[in-house]
């Protein structure tokens, strides 16, 4: 199920929340798990034993790891849990992508189906049960507590990948109040206004200007790709904004993922903005544990690589995906390399520019999984035997000026900060509501009228 959807906007969320508000504050948890797998099972109810084994063996497995004395026992059961999660998530993603690899690919009569969320729920019980390792978090002691926290639907579909400690204390007793509902809501709009009005036109321009028959040219080619950097942000972005606001709703702080990532002026900088729960994920879980850049600079430099190798085929089982992640190892190892001060010499514009590029060239590794075909899409960003634009990609770009003009600029913190600056003002607090209402029926608008809607994290 879709949060993009009239079954979810006008039927599952309104049953939700009263049923929710119904119910006394001591079964509320256990309601919400019940609609978590109702959720979630939707449209593929089959997976529902995939997702509830996982949940059951993680919460039982933590309560070993929280009652053992000896390290030895302790880091058995840790090892257990992450064969177990590790585990289903290779066999689920990864099977056909390592047979294809060795040349087995006729093995698999055809492609094992992929549990949706697979990847952003199994980081969160990877997180759990080496944290009670650690002893940085407690077990949870009931499991239909620590079932809710896993199977959580704002955000059990495509993240943010939220951490135990970060919804213990909420699970346990938060506060639901109408201004938590309110702009819970007012979140959630946002949101689809992302998703319903920038990044689906965003998408459509992509995928008409790469299917032209004649070529686009060195213009055309870079249009395409700034759609589907723009397309990509506003999908996930306007997901998490969902998840927070949905989270919001049901009393539930959920951590930012996204702050203005196209305004940064590094690699580095970018990557601290973009998907920050699954950067930090890596950080705390296999950067630090490596070693970090605490042994020395050539050691660095190999921590760095199996992160963004495994970064890259975290996103999705092909070998684009892995070149994606080695791309950022790349530019992210050259900074490193320059070092910060040397490039904060070069003006802000300039870097901020030249980030941008370097991004878009990024996004499009990621976006085209055929080598052949992704080949020649970077022919034509950087050669000018096609021309600089085509007729027919001319018209797409056109027809298309004034959202992605609008995208590009709603991408950037200006508005936001203007209207923080003005927060205060009498007709902000009284135009919210009006904007937000705009906003719903435009959403709710475009959701009728197009067929074109796709959730591009969905995949992974």
């Amino acid at each position: 199920m879709s949060f993009a959807g009239l079954a979810f906007l006008f039927f599952f969320l309104p049953v939700v929340l009263v049923g929710y508000y119904c119910f006394p504050r001591r079964w509320r948890n256990g309601f919400l798990l019940a609609a978590n797998l109702v959720f979630y099972g939707w449209g593929e109810p089959w997976f529902l034993p995939v997702i509830l084994l996982t949940a059951v063996a993680n919460w039982w497995i933590g309560r070993r790891i929280a009652a053992c004395a000896e390290t030895g026992p302790r880091r058995l059961w840790l090892v257990t849990a992450l064969v177990l999660d590790l585990g289903l998530l290779v066999v689920f993603k990864y099977t056909g992508f390592v047979l294809d690899t060795i040349g087995l690919g006729q093995v698999l009569a055809k492609p094992i189906p992929l549990p949706l969320g697979i990847s952003f729920y199994t980081f969160q019980v990877v997180s759990y049960v080496v944290d009670v390792y650690r002893k940085t978090a407690p077990a949870e002691k009931s499991v239909v507590s620590f079932a809710t926290y896993m199977t959580f639907f704002p955000q059990l579909i495509a993240g943010p990948i939220v951490r135990y400690e970060e919804l213990r204390g909420q699970l346990g007793g938060r506060e639901e109040t109408w201004n938590k509902i309110a702009n819970g809501f007012c979140l959630l709009l946002i949101g689809l206004g992302k998703k319903m009005l920038l990044a689906n036109a965003m998408g459509q321009l992509w995928n008409g200007l790469r299917a032209l028959p004649d070529g686009i040219g060195v213009l055309g080619a870079w249009m395409g790709a700034a759609a589907f950097t723009l397309q990509i942000y506003f999908d996930f972005s306007g997901y998490s904004d969902m998840a927070r606001g949905l989270g919001s709703m049901f009393g539930f702080e959920i951590p930012v993922n996204f702050r203005y990532p196209y305004a940064a002026g590094s690699v580095k900088e970018f990557w601290r903005r973009w998907h920050i729960t699954l950067s930090r994920w890596f950080r705390d879980y296999v950067y630090i544990p490596l070693g970090g850049s605490r042994c020395g600079t050539v050691r660095t430099f190999v921590n760095l690589f199996v992160v963004w190798a495994l970064t890259g085929l975290w996103h999705g089982a092909a070998w684009n995906y892995v070149l994606w992640g080695l791309y950022y190892f790349v530019l992210l190892a050259a900074e490193r390399l320059i070092g910060e001060a040397r490039l904060a010499r070069i003006p802000r514009v300039l870097r901020h520019i030249l980030t941008i590029a370097l991004v878009m060239l990024g996004w499009v590794l990621f976006a085209i999984e055929d080598f052949g075909a992704l080949a020649g899409y970077l022919h034509a960003m950087f050669s000018l035997s096609g021309g600089l634009i085509s007729a027919q990609a001319a018209v797409w770009v056109l027809s298309y000026l004034p959202l992605l003009v609008i995208a590009a600029l709603a991408s950037l913190p200006l508005a936001a900060d203007w209207v923080r600056r003005r927060e205060d003002a009498r007709w902000v607090h009284v135009g919210a509501p009006v904007w937000c209402l705009l906003l719903l029926a435009a959403s709710c608008a475009a959701l009728v009228a197009q067929s074109y809607n796709p959730f591009l994290y969905f995949r992974f």
